[in-house]
């Protein structure tokens, strides 16, 4: 796959239009919809106000970082009512780039440390998003039982199926529980691939390096009739239409930035 990397250092006006600029809006944006929604839970029990605030947050830190999404095979997002979404984990921007385009509510599956953060953890918490502890074995199904109970209630879910983000950009071993949640409720499992957001903002750097992003979206994968033995067949079968789509992702990207080299030249 070709990809465009940021350079290493990053241009002095890259670093200081973040510094200045950028991280500033961003923090303040972050405190302040997250006060937004904090007020909201005091009345907003059902989590929608709460998750249109969370949009609302994600669309604006999108904007701020300077990028350009584009949504593929957004149509897929419409054919289920309740389906579990998995994408690949690139990204501290991942999350912005997920609540912003997904037109529905729906509650995240993530890391418990997540709680400990303000203002993100608060809401979290005080919008019903769902906590994985990790710490043992019997405390993960735990975890992943409250998913199940959700989708059976009829909320959708979203999960990172890697657990953590990429250290370099490529897609690291999946864990199960994206697949398990779909089996165990038996409700299709929507394939997600995140391209460009790595070099939008990759692990161990606070500079943003704005350019494409592409969300790509693929055709839902039926559950109906697997049983959880094979939990493995399906996550594999995840794993790759992922790959596949950030394949397809990757020469879009490579069409626009040939496109706009002629534009410039012309």
């Amino acid at each position: 796959m070709i990809r465009r990397r940021p350079p290493d250092p990053l241009p002095r006006l890259y670093r200081w239009r973040t510094n200045i600029l950028q991280a500033p809006l961003f923090f303040a944006y972050t405190g302040l919809c997250g006060s937004c929604s904090l007020f909201a839970s005091l009345w907003d029990k059902s989590g929608r106000l709460q998750h249109r605030i969370a949009q609302t947050w994600a669309g604006g830190c999108v904007r701020i970082s300077g990028a350009r999404l584009t949504v593929l095979g957004a149509e897929n997002l419409r054919k289920h009512p309740v389906a579990v979404y998995a994408a690949n984990h690139t990204s501290y921007m991942d999350t912005p780039v997920i609540f912003s385009t997904l037109p529905f509510q729906f509650r995240i599956l993530a890391k418990k440390e997540l709680w400990t953060m303000p203002f993100i953890g608060w809401h979290l918490n005080r919008s019903g998003q769902i906590p994985v502890d990790t710490v043992s074995p019997n405390a993960t199904v735990s975890s992943l039982g409250a998913g199940v109970r959700a989708l059976r209630a009829g909320m959708p879910l979203f999960v990172f199926p890697e657990g953590s983000r990429t250290p370099d950009g490529t897609i690291q071993p999946f864990l199960a529980g994206a697949a398990f949640l779909a089996i165990r409720a038996q409700v299709p499992l929507v394939p997600i691939a995140l391209t460009g957001v790595y070099d939008l903002l990759p692990m161990h750097t606070r500079h943003f390096y704005p350019g494409e992003i592409i969300m790509s979206v693929g055709e839902p994968i039926s559950t109906s009739g697997l049983t959880v033995r094979q939990t493995d067949d399906l996550n594999s079968r995840l794993r790759k239409s992922i790959e596949v789509l950030r394949e397809e992702a990757a020469s879009a990207l490579l069409d626009l930035g040939q496109t706009a080299k002629q534009v410039s030249s012309s």
